[in-house]
């Protein structure tokens, strides 16, 4: 049996707290690529502060993708049910598309497996098959199909200039989803 953890004292709590502020707008602005010293930099802290409360970089990347991937599980799920299935469907996707044309790190934590990229699998999964029953989504369409297309839009977004494309993407991918008429 493992012991259980003491208590942060307060002063290390906040900078703790510093730590993963200061990440996930690092991780979110340049993805996984940002350089330990630099998150550390942000956060008011010297590098070993940064290793005593997270050992590694894939650590607090870990951390700071853990919120990100449970706030989309969230989410997803609290779209399930609505009472209009395509609604709900596009209404995430553009969620996701905004989360990720913002965030350097989406397209990253999205790839890192593990049962919380599952849980988000599962929770789309819900949102299209509900969509693809009501005919709002080609049939044809699976839930990695979405997370690839994803994963394409993000890298395209963030490798361009142009603040209007990933929106653009998005609707185009959006457009693509729907069922030919």
């Amino acid at each position: 049996m493992a012991p259980a953890e003491q208590p942060l004292r307060a002063d290390a709590r906040r900078n703790r707290d510093r730590i993963l502020a200061a990440a996930r707008d690092a991780f979110a602005e340049s993805g996984f690529a940002v350089p330990l010293d630099d998150i550390a930099a942000r956060a008011g802290v010297g590098p070993g502060t940064v290793y005593r409360h997270f050992p590694t970089k894939e650590a607090l990347f870990q951390a700071v993708i853990t919120a990100r991937v449970t706030d989309l599980v969230t989410t997803a799920r609290q779209h399930a049910d609505a009472p209009d299935p395509g609604a709900a469907f596009f209404a995430f996707l553009a969620h996701l598309g905004a989360e990720g044309a913002a965030k350097r790190d989406t397209s990253d934590a999205m790839s890192v497996p593990g049962p919380l990229i599952a849980d988000l699998h599962a929770a789309v999964a819900v949102l299209l098959a509900r969509a693809q029953a009501a005919g709002a989504v080609r049939a044809e369409i699976t839930v990695d199909d979405l997370f690839t297309l994803f994963k394409s839009l993000f890298l395209a977004a963030h490798e361009s200039t142009d603040p209007g494309r990933a929106a653009r993407l998005l609707t185009v991918l959006s457009d693509g989803l729907r069922p030919p008429r």
